[in-house]
């Protein structure tokens, strides 16, 4: 079975997604190997790379949703409520809002060594528990050297443009698939899961996927 995941870094769903995956993983027997491939998707390309001054996550959603400060810590409050659920420690009060594209260009590295999940996983923790700026190059470095990728390597990704483009064509992909936001989970391309959807119904997916493999 093959499962592909469109995911932004800087969406908090998508890893509670991640994690909703895994428990059903666990509570999911299989004859057959699973092999999981994380697609790229940003979710505001528009973000600067550099800004003069940090910016405030609760300020650039509400700027971003036309809606106030209050409501948008509302909300982030209600998502880190989602998140410790699963047993995710969101902590906004520290999160640096970033572009996400090279971040993605790190991924697709770390996809062609098969560590795709592993740096998945890294740059969610960076984000939204360690308040990592996901924009600076050392801390890209620092997060891909973690799981292995050589030094030299990740500073040729983060500049290169041909990983640039493949990040553009997994999102040109999802659409073409019925994408319309993340996360999005797709089946041996036949089932998808919009969105951190309840527990039951990854496990339910990975039940029909198997018995149509």
């Amino acid at each position: 079975m093959k499962i592909e995941i469109w995911s932004d870094i800087m969406c908090p769903f998508c890893y509670i997604g991640k994690r909703h995956l895994e428990k059903a993983l666990e509570q999911f027997e299989s004859s057959s190997p699973i092999e999981i491939e994380w697609k790229s998707y940003q979710l505001d390309p528009s973000i600067p790379m550099h800004f003069n001054e940090p910016v405030n996550i609760y300020e650039y959603l509400a700027d971003r949703k036309g809606i106030s400060v209050e409501k948008s810590k509302e909300m982030h409050q209600q998502v880190a409520d989602m998140a410790e659920k699963v047993g995710l420690n969101y902590r906004f009060d520290h999160l640096v809002v970033a572009n996400s594209m090279k971040a993605h260009q790190l991924i697709q590295l770390a996809k062609e060594q098969k560590k795709d999940n592993e740096i998945e996983e890294k740059l969610f923790e960076a984000y939204f528990v360690e308040g990592k700026n996901l924009a600076s190059e050392s801390e890209l470095v620092a997060i891909g050297e973690s799981v292995g990728l050589e030094k030299e390597a990740i500073l040729a990704a983060l500049k290169n443009d041909e990983l640039a483009y493949r990040v553009r064509q997994d999102t040109q992909e999802g659409v073409s698939l019925g994408l319309k936001g993340v996360p999005f989970f797709v089946f041996n391309r036949r089932y998808g899961i919009p969105g951190a959807q309840p527990l039951e119904v990854f496990i339910d997916t990975l039940r029909q996927a198997a018995e149509h493999d």
